[in-house]
């Protein structure tokens, strides 16, 4: 087992991965920015090592420096945790190159995942049901026509190496789709570097169902269950439940298996995630997320497996700590994301907490590095709290969940909490009838009329 970890990231999921290593008796690196000197994070590691400027690019994209910091604090392995780094696999390179090791999935998964076009590939090898689309990426309008045509309108432009939302265009007709092309590629190569794109056909109403799965070196591979994450404006999810309550226990069962399968036939190893849409009975592979996600908590919440654990476990070599007929689900969870944005107009508030009371009592959980006096800077993600709550059934759940965020205090600047406390009273959510699209169309719409 490791005896010091670099954690190459900020935020709640640096606090969650330094948990995850001080429960398992592992020192702790904590890498900053010169904007997170105060950090959470930072104050409650063994070590920490400043590693640039405030921009993301100088400090937590800054591969040199964060070599340097494991190399000069003799780290023997770096987590790369949500987002940043977590996904590059020219920086799980570097590290296996430095002696060091990546706690994550192998080299040539992260790179056939991190390209949407040959992600399809893989997962079609695996037997993974996708959306029917081109075969790989699209070179001209001309191409982008003929393919159309044969899928049927409406469709969805994609930008390969593409993530939140960003390079995506649907075209509703051949009348739409050349603005829709264009600009598809355009947003993707300002946003990624890389202007290709592939289509696929749009589903109208479908629901975002993600499944976990996790495999080590001594060929054990599970699943562990779905999450809803249906809840979304512009692609960037607001809430997420587990288990979706649109699957029956069959269509659950099946696509579990499914998901567990096409792992075991990769050969990946250690945490993923496979994305899918759902409609009409049917599922659809969209991408899979070879890292830790933002919503892992509500899994461990209905099984009771700690996945930071079994992640650090993994890369040490060592088996999974349970079967695929040990996993038990129990109850139901919801995670609501609570951002530094106003809660209609979505703009960004950073500032200094004055106040803040993360909410308690049974089956509540809150994943932040908040503190009163702490200030948020302007230079990253808005995510600031992360509020999840487990109860013996959904209405349980929901009943909770409204309590906790009720109890919650973050001031002065707006959040996301009063949104978050709309939500949960909405006779939709209440019911389970929500899709991808329920958001932006039915509830902010009547909220700003409001």
């Amino acid at each position: 087992m490791f005896k010091k970890i670099l954690i190459a990231n900020r935020g709640d999921v640096a606090l969650r991965v330094l948990r995850a290593c001080q429960d398992m008796g592992i020192a702790t690196v904590a890498v900053h920015s010169t904007a997170d000197t105060d950090a959470m994070h930072v104050r409650l590691a063994d070590e920490s090592v400043c590693i640039g400027e405030a921009a993301s690019a100088q400090s937590y994209l800054n591969i040199p420096a964060l070599i340097s910091a494991a190399t000069i604090t003799g780290a023997e392995a770096i987590h790369p945790g949500v987002g940043f780094l977590s996904e590059n696999a020219d920086f799980a390179g570097v590290v296996a190159a430095h002696g060091l090791t990546f706690i994550g999935p192998r080299i040539e998964h992260i790179t056939a995942m991190g390209d949407k076009v040959e992600a399809k590939r893989t997962a079609a090898k695996a037997g993974l049901p996708l959306v029917p689309g081109s075969e790989g990426a699209i070179a001209d309008l001309d191409e982008a026509r003929k393919t159309a045509d044969k899928i049927g309108y409406p469709v969805l432009i994609k930008a390969a190496s593409g993530g939140g939302g960003r390079g995506m265009k649907v075209a509703n007709s051949q009348d739409d789709l050349a603005e829709a092309f264009s600009s598809a590629r355009s947003e993707a190569k300002a946003a990624f570097g890389d202007d290709t794109v592939y289509l696929e056909r749009y589903l109208d109403n479908p629901r975002h169902i993600e499944i976990q799965v996790i495999a080590d070196a001594h060929g054990n591979v599970a699943h562990l269950g779905e999450r809803e994450c249906s809840v979304q404006r512009r692609h960037q999810k607001l809430l997420e439940e587990a288990p979706s309550p649109a699957l029956t226990p069959k269509e659950r069962a099946e696509i579990g298996k499914i998901a567990a399968e096409a792992t075991r036939a990769m050969g990946y190893l250690g945490l993923g995630t496979m994305e899918f849409l759902y409609e009409d009975g049917g599922f659809f592979f969209i991408e899979m997320n070879t890292r830790l996600q933002v919503e892992h908590p509500i899994t461990e919440a209905i099984t009771g497996i700690d996945l930071v654990v079994e992640q650090i476990n993994i890369a040490s070599g060592a088996p999974l700590s349970f079967t695929q007929d040990e996993v038990r689900f129990n109850g139901h969870a919801i995670e609501c994301r609570i951002n530094a944005e106003h809660p209609t107009s979505f703009l960004p508030t950073p500032g200094t907490v004055k106040d803040f009371h993360a909410p308690g009592g049974p089956g509540v959980r809150v994943d932040s590095f908040l503190y009163s006096g702490y200030r948020i800077p302007s230079d990253y993600d808005s995510l600031i709290a992360k509020i999840i709550v487990h109860g013996d059934t959904r209405a349980h759940c929901l009943a909770r969940l409204t309590r906790a965020l009720d109890e919650t205090i973050i001031t002065p600047m707006p959040t996301s909490l009063d949104l978050h406390r709309l939500l949960v009273r909405d006779a939709d959510i209440a019911s389970g009838a929500y899709s991808i699209r329920w958001l932006e169309e039915n509830f902010l719409p009547n909220q700003q009329n409001d």
